[in-house]
């Protein structure tokens, strides 16, 4: 599958969001989602256009 390039941060919010993620956390540009679903699952990223993949 090939991942996006230019996905903002919010985008992705509203992606998760679908998938059961919560927002739990927001400082600045910084934000932090939660999922309870299977597991205690913590995303943090910055909402930032476009997101840059990490290697």
């Amino acid at each position: 599958m090939k991942l996006p390039r230019d996905l903002s941060g919010q985008d992705l919010v509203k992606t998760l969001k679908k998938f059961g993620y919560e927002v739990t956390h927001q400082t600045g540009s910084h934000i932090r989602l939660t999922t309870q679903k299977m597991e205690n699952i913590i995303l943090q990223f910055l909402l930032i256009t476009p997101l840059k993949l990490a290697h």
